[in-house]
């Protein structure tokens, strides 16, 4: 079996350490390079064109399934996912077998993956490889659209709180996080805006504007102001509404869409 190239795409410093400790002692495995996010990746892809890429389903800006939507299923190299969320992302790749880790990694479970990926690059066509990711991709999309998450969680300095969605008023960006915001209480989320919008139910939540997502049901009216157009909500709060996203957002108010 030749060697396996391999690229490790994490914004986590850590987490990138932790694959390389665990491919460490596979002498049939040598790391060409580490990215940070998403635009990273899409080059050190283009660049170094590894055989595997070990690939963070949650980084700023540009998430994992962002990635791989800007290549095209049928430019990527193998692929094994790694999530600190189980909810949809093992269900789908264990429908597609596709190859996914959950965070914090398991040796043995680590193993068995890259295992699998050997078995895959000796045995299947790039064609098929790029089928399964066209499909997970589809899989993704549609699952989204029908539920979408249920809960958050959000770290403080003395406990994860468990946040229920549905409680939830509207969200914010703030730089690579995202402010919660339900009634006169914030909290942060340590992910981007892009990649909580693609884990949202896209029948109740609504990107409005660049740094903003409402919940349909909490909006009250849309006014257009000497200063653009803007959503109030229930409460009074008044978010910004992209003037793109205006007539997207009167249709799904009306139920047109």
């Amino acid at each position: 079996m030749p060697e396996i190239r391999v690229l490790v795409a994490d914004d986590e410093p850590l987490a990138r350490r932790g694959v390389r400790q665990m491919l460490a002692p596979h002498a049939d495995v040598k790391v060409v390079g580490e990215s940070r996010n998403g635009m990273e990746t899409l080059r050190a892809l283009e660049t170094l064109k590894p055989d595997l890429l070990f690939l963070d389903v949650q980084m700023p800006e540009m998430d994992g399934f962002a990635v791989l939507r800007a290549r095209g299923a049928e430019r990527m190299p193998a692929v094994i996912f790694v999530t600190a969320h189980d909810e949809f992302a093992v269900r789908a790749f264990e429908a597609h077998a596709a190859d996914y880790l959950v965070k914090p990694l398991n040796a043995q479970r680590f193993d068995a993956a890259l295992q699998r990926v050997r078995d895959r690059l000796r045995l299947e066509a790039a064609a098929d490889l790029a089928a399964r990711l066209t499909a997970l991709l589809a899989a993704e999309q549609a699952e989204r659209e029908r539920t979408g998450i249920e809960r958050l969680v959000v770290s403080t300095p003395t406990t994860d709180l468990v946040i229920p969605v549905k409680d939830v008023d509207w969200i914010s960006a703030e730089d690579y996080y995202a402010q919660l915001h339900l009634g006169s209480k914030t909290y942060l989320l340590r992910e981007s805006l892009n990649s909580l919008e693609t884990r949202l139910d896209a029948t109740r939540f609504v990107r409005v504007h660049r740094g903003a997502i409402v919940q349909l049901d909490r909006v009250r009216e849309v006014r257009s102001t000497s200063r653009g157009d803007e959503a109030i909500l229930r409460d009074g709060t008044r978010v910004p509404v992209g003037r793109r996203r205006r007539a997207m957002l009167d249709d799904l108010l009306r139920g047109n869409r």
